[in-house]
């Protein structure tokens, strides 16, 4: 949690807010991959990238 703050305060101090959008996609993919890993829906997930 602390590795969180410590971007949140880089991203505000240095006026950083075009990688806001970038990390929460980066976010949803990953959990995307990891929650369907096992299940029958992972092959059309990985098909799309």
């Amino acid at each position: 949690m602390d590795m969180f703050r410590e971007l949140w305060a880089f991203m505000r101090v240095r006026k950083k807010w075009w990688l806001g959008p970038i990390l929460v996609t980066m976010l949803l993919l990953s959990a995307l991959i990891v929650l369907t890993q096992g299940s029958a829906v992972a092959p059309f997930i990985y098909a799309l990238f």
